[in-house]
């Protein structure tokens, strides 16, 4: 990646966007580069990192505390053992038993209620928040020529919400950075750009890519090989070429 330039004067200067300079990517594109923002993500990073080994010292001394306990298991089933002996002095051993049954019973019965509702408010908000994000994305309404609901269906899957906010993933599992902002998670439309990229039928997707032309496959005069009903569509691609087929 290099710093571009503009001549003026005989002289070079760097190409400013947005008070940022610009750098091409050996790819040739062109990216604002946000030093500020930068610096700020560093320094958050280090913070982090401290707070990291801080955590991992406490719990190395936590663990410290249980040296000499070989058997894990072993020192709970005694602790256990030991409880009931105590309860015995007021109720029998089987009582117990029948007691811990019920209030097992009934927690048992509202998690599985409060787990109901956390997965229905789980189901909201992703599709408040990731589905509204594919409806609302400027880069699906201007750059591709497949519906937003079609785009969902095939890279919905590639995104998922940590901490209230939409977070990309790649076909490699990796989460997706910015590459304008490093150190910082790329947006919903930076992510989405970046999903297509990696789109081996991408060129079916985007406006202006040739693929409705009337020498491109499935296009013009020649899209006889295209289903007639999206029913009969068996693979992603088909269903891309069903859709153009209907614009």
């Amino acid at each position: 990646m290099k710093l571009k330039t503009v001549e003026v004067d005989g002289k070079q200067y760097a190409e400013i966007q947005d008070g940022k300079p610009v750098y091409v990517e050996d790819g040739g594109q062109e990216i604002a580069f946000d030093a500020v923002g930068t610096r700020s993500t560093i320094t958050r990073l280090n913070a982090e990192a401290k707070s990291h080994r801080e955590r991992a010292e406490t719990a190395e001394k936590t663990v410290k505390a249980f040296e000499g306990i070989d058997d894990p298991a072993a020192a709970k089933k005694a602790l256990e053992t030991m409880a009931n002996l105590d309860a015995k002095k007021l109720v029998d051993a089987g009582e117990i038993e029948k007691v811990k049954g019920e209030i097992s019973k009934a927690f048992q019965t509202q998690l599985d209620e409060a787990n109901g509702k956390a997965q229905t408010f789980e189901q909201q908000l992703y599709a408040e928040k990731i589905g509204g994000s594919f409806a609302r994305s400027k880069y699906i309404a201007d750059k591709l020529a497949v519906p937003a609901d079609m785009v969902q269906a095939t890279f919905g899957q590639s995104l998922k919400i940590e901490d209230g906010k939409v977070v990309a993933y790649d076909a490699q599992g990796q989460k997706i950075f910015s590459r304008s902002r490093p150190g910082e998670l790329a947006d919903f439309d930076e992510a989405i750009e970046t999903l297509v990229s990696q789109y081996p039928h991408r060129d079916h997707i985007l406006k202006g890519s040739g693929a409705n032309g009337g020498g491109a496959p499935n296009g013009g005069g020649g899209n006889s090989g295209t289903p007639k009903k999206l029913a009969d569509c068996k693979t992603d691609a088909e269903k891309v070429a069903w859709a153009q087929s209907q614009a």
